[in-house]
């Protein structure tokens, strides 16, 4: 058994653990009652999502400076997974927005970046699929991870930076130990599950892609130039 394999399943049973003490042991938030208890999935499904942004972001640096296919299969394993953290963030936060809000979107800031960071990333993977040479596709696609991961701090600052309806970064001291400990197990059981899929994915991606070399030319900028710059 892969150690991604095992990874991704002890993350099922926290996620297990964590959404039983959500559901039947944690009590009810202060303000909108049971309802809130979606915040057990929807937080660190959020934390979660901007993680895999960031080590798709480290990849793609990794990728660029030494072109090794290895870390590109890194980058669009954790993008792709990011990708769908992120749709289901999206679809968590609209349920959750009906009972408290009263609609299922506003153009508030944190769920517009949420939205911009999706389109980003799954033009990230749009344009890698288009591109057939394995070299170019490697440098673009780490080109387009580094160029949309800018979006990911706007997300995480939105409520800060901007006058929003979404609630505030939460902290231990501002959550009662009841909820703080249903949120840790939650957030590492999605980190543990999270990271099963990515090694899984790379995997998957490495025999994708065995017709890329293990670095790339000592130019790589003739990638981008295509074999008329390098006449």
């Amino acid at each position: 058994m892969k150690w991604y394999h095992i990874t991704g399943a002890f993350g099922v049973i926290l996620l297990c653990i964590a959404h039983y003490m959500g559901l039947f042991i944690a009590p009810p938030e202060a303000m909108m009652g049971d309802v809130g208890r979606i915040l057990y999935v929807h937080v660190p499904t959020a934390w979660l999502s901007l993680v895999c942004f960031l080590i798709a972001f480290i990849a793609a640096i990794g990728s660029l400076w030494t072109g090794r296919r290895g870390w590109d299969a890194t980058v669009v394993a954790s993008v792709e997974v990011g990708v769908v953290l992120t749709a289901l963030l999206l679809m968590q936060g609209s349920i959750w927005a009906r009972p408290t809000w009263g609609v299922w979107w506003t153009w508030d800031p944190r769920l517009t970046t949420s939205a911009i960071l999706i389109i980003a990333f799954t033009m990230v993977l749009v344009m890698r699929n288009v591109i057939e040479q394995p070299q170019r596709r490697l440098t673009i696609t780490a080109i387009l991870t580094i160029l949309a991961f800018v979006d990911v701090p706007i997300v995480y600052y939105a409520a800060d930076w901007f006058a929003s309806l979404h609630q505030d970064h939460s902290s231990p001291e501002t959550v009662s130990k009841p909820m703080v400990l249903v949120l840790r197990t939650g957030a590492f059981g999605m980190l543990f599950l999270s990271l099963g899929f990515i090694g899984a994915r790379r995997q998957i991606a490495l025999r994708e892609n065995e017709d890329i070399a293990d670095a790339l030319p000592e130019r790589p900028a003739e990638l981008l130039l295509g074999e008329e710059g390098r006449s």
